[in-house]
């Protein structure tokens, strides 16, 4: 049997292959599952199945060799079989959302769809992150700065000289100090594709759970599976400290330092096949490649015991004399994540390799009475601004006095969440209000007390058109 592989090219004219320069996606091969880029031109067997030359020879050599009669075999073939529509298998095992865009042809005269002209100066980042997140003034500064860097090292020309490395970064900081909202504000202002994750989920390849390609994935899908779009965009890993070497090593370590040990040329850079539309390697899913050189990955978590591991160290000078230090000196140091360094993240169980290829660390300041009562208030999107909003769709005005926002941070710094316990606290004595208001046109204003936030008075209700009545209990 001649090799039909290379006899492809004279076919392109046959009903079996067909061209389709408009079509928008790429064919895929129904036996491996390859995409025509990388598997070369397909051949169309009909309407939505196509194979690639390299399975279609391999089914005849396997046909050549078989004992098996397929001439006598299709003699006694059902005679509605073809009647089926055997489209449909086809059309059922690639949903719209694993279908991979083909890559747009690359012409000089072309100006980029992504350059330097969309990325703002770091002072104007900043500037637009402080529309929304109240404090962290270090820690905005430098994703600023990382963030304009990283853009002016994918969008500028290479040096033959001097090559500049990724600047990934890893983000430490209590829950609720804004680690998540940062980096969501941060690709709303570029405008570039954001995948957001949990490190929770990922475990070493073969065991259940979300193989280490599925953050990549992640991002291809919210990239429209876009492959030229995704690969500039950002990818931001939560949880990253729920993957550190575990203290027991009598068992094999696979969600621990196997992930950090397989996120490596992640982080670093290199050309992986990722499944689309799924978070694992199947049969029956397609799989594309992507370059994460470009990819800018930020990492974040609370890291929980780490300040107990920068006190020991910290008060390692003396301990005995009068140079010794306290063992409670630094118990009521409200920030001892500003002072991290490696190697207390080594102690955490964050191995040296990984830690590397992070090489932007800063700490998040954990938020006090004030930054929360300013949270409630100055944000672009701020929790009382959505609830005044709320109730102007009933033509009624909400305010708040200041006593009640300082009872209202006051609340939220004892459930030690940080700005997460803000909207609980609120729902918590606005659901009367929001509840009652609609019963009565004749309101027209609602004045939000510290008394009625404490639980020892009520709201205070002004009618349209006369003064204030009295605090009233919903």
């Amino acid at each position: 049997m001649t090799d039909f592989r290379d006899d492809l090219e004279h076919t392109s004219g046959s009903d079996n292959i067909e061209e389709h320069e408009t079509d928008e996606y790429e064919k895929v091969c129904m036996m491996c599952r390859r995409t025509e880029s990388k598997a070369g031109k397909m051949v169309q067997l009909m309407q939505g199945m196509y194979v690639c030359p390299d399975c279609l020879q391999k089914s005849f050599d396997s046909m050549q060799n078989s004992p098996i009669d397929y001439t006598e075999l299709m003699k006694n073939l059902p005679p509605n079989l073809g009647g089926l529509d055997l489209s449909a298998i086809q059309n059922r095992q690639i949903p719209p959302r694993q279908k991979i865009k083909k890559k747009k042809e690359e012409k000089s005269e072309e100006k980029k769809q992504f350059t330097m002209k969309d990325v703002p100066p770091p002072h104007k980042i900043k500037a637009r992150l402080d529309e929304y997140v109240i404090g962290q003034e270090k820690a905005k500064k430098i994703i600023a700065v990382e963030v304009y860097n990283h853009y002016k090292r994918v969008l500028s020309e290479p040096s033959e000289d001097v090559e500049i490395e990724k600047s990934n970064m890893l983000m430490i900081g209590p829950t609720g100090s804004g680690k998540t909202y940062l980096v969501q504000t941060l690709a709303k202002l570029l405008d570039v594709p954001l995948a957001i994750t949990d490190a929770t989920s990922l475990t070493e390849a073969g065991y259940i759970g979300d193989d280490i390609e599925s953050v990549v994935s992640k991002l291809l899908a919210n990239a429209d599976n876009d492959v030229e779009r995704a690969e500039h965009g950002i990818i931001f890993i939560d949880e990253i400290d729920k993957i550190a070497k575990k203290k027991n090593t009598n068992q094999r370590d696979v969600s621990g330092e196997a992930v950090q040990q397989g996120m490596l040329k992640l982080l670093e850079g290199s050309k992986i096949e990722v499944p689309v539309g799924a978070n694992s390697k199947n049969a029956m899913v397609p799989l594309t490649t992507v370059d994460t050189r470009n990819i800018l990955f930020i990492c974040g978590g609370a890291f929980p015991d780490l300040e107990d591991i920068i006190k020991e160290r910290m008060s390692k000078h003396a301990s005995i004399g009068f140079a010794a230090d306290l063992k409670d000196k630094f118990d009521g140091e409200k920030n001892l994540l500003l002072n991290v360094n490696a190697q207390d993240l080594r102690t955490f169980g964050m191995i040296p390799e990984f830690l590397g290829r992070l090489p932007i660390v800063f700490s998040l300041e954990s938020l006090t009475e004030d930054m929360l009562v300013q949270i409630l208030q100055e944000p672009r999107n701020a929790i009382l601004k959505q609830y005044q909003r709320l109730l102007e769709l009933d033509e009624v005005k909400l305010t708040f006095e200041e006593d009640a926002l300082r009872a209202i941070a006051g609340k939220a710094l004892e459930k030690d969440t940080g700005a997460r316990a803000l909207r609980a606290i609120i729902e918590e004595f606005m659901l009367d209000i929001m509840y009652e208001i609609p019963k009565d046109d004749n309101i027209g204003e609602v004045v939000i007390t510290g008394d009625y936030v404490n639980g020892t008075g009520g709201p205070r209700i002004l009618l349209r058109g006369q003064a204030a009545l009295p605090d009233h209990t919903m």
